[in-house]
């Protein structure tokens, strides 16, 4: 097998939680913590990354989601981007098509090249979001309804060219707390009626708006640390987690979900959990009831 594995049909997704066929991931083969970005990797600066405890980690999450029927696309790794691990942010996947970001730090851009190689291989088509900084661990998406995290990688006008786009969307922008990075790291969709969120990323405004929309899983500050909310759901009310997030998983079991558990508290170390290190290209579409 090369680089590249491929694709059976066209991108499309419409939320975060329907049944994962595709996804693009990037193994953490030159991964360091090189400038300090966000408050994990803070505290993991002196410690650093183990790459060979990294790369078994990532090799099992790899292994897990190709258990679970899901074709997994391998981007070629570069040791010019020690993030590039974390493909959520270099594009994301909306309808049928595929929007490459525009990374906001230094460090990350030229990671996107990668992405746009393997869709221009694919024959894909893609929207190229040149001059406006945005980044997909700020989307989240759920049906007719796009979340968008206004943070330090991702501003208004961005979100407001978004919106000129997807006019068909409502699309919601989401502030929190710049020291959480991306959106994702501190709220995730589950289903149409239930999200994960850490509420201290909030003002008491974007809280209560959050409530009206979902039922909401609260993680502890311990839990937002490793990253609780920052799970991958493949589908099938089936949700990938850490081992260490221990009230996460309870809360999502006593609600039905299947939690498999997987340990990559190597890679965490830099910031990103499943959902970060995850670009889904198909999501499967739902049927009609």
């Amino acid at each position: 097998m090369g680089l590249f594995t491929r694709s059976k049909k066209t991108a499309f997704a419409t939320s975060e939680y329907d049944r994962l066929e595709l996804v693009i991931m990037c193994q953490p083969q030159y991964m360091t913590i090189r400038d300090i970005i966000n408050e994990t990797q803070k505290k993991f600066k002196n410690e650093g990354i183990h790459i060979l405890k990294a790369m078994e980690q990532h090799e099992q999450f790899v292994n897990t989601l190709r258990a679970h029927h899901i074709d997994v696309v391998l981007l070629p790794a570069n040791e010019q981007f020690p993030e590039q691990v974390f493909t959520r942010d270099i594009g994301f996947t909306l309808g049928q098509t595929i929007f490459v970001a525009e990374m906001a730090h230094d460090i990350r851009q030229g990671e996107e090249n990668y992405l746009k190689e393997w869709l221009k291989q694919e024959k894909i088509s893609y929207y190229n979001l040149i001059g406006d900084k945005i980044e997909g661990g700020d989307i989240i998406i759920d049906r007719d309804t796009i979340y968008i995290g206004l943070s330090n990688r991702t501003n208004q006008k961005a979100i407001d060219h978004l919106q000129q786009l997807l006019s068909q969307f409502e699309v919601i922008t989401v502030p929190f707390h710049e020291k959480f990075l991306h959106l994702d790291c501190v709220f995730n969709v589950l289903s149409p009626k239930e999200a994960l969120f850490y509420p201290d990323a909030f003002n008491k405004k974007e809280r209560d708006y959050l409530e009206t929309r979902y039922e909401l899983i609260e993680v502890t500050k311990d839990e937002q640390f490793t990253l609780g909310t920052n799970v991958l759901s493949i589908g099938d009310k089936k949700v990938l987690s850490l081992p260490v997030n221990q009230q996460v998983n309870k809360q999502l079991q006593q609600r039905g979900y299947e939690v498999i558990e997987v340990d990559i508290t190597e890679i965490i170390k830099s910031g990103g959990s499943f959902r970060c290190c995850t670009l889904p290209v198909i999501r499967e579409e739902p049927k009609e009831l």
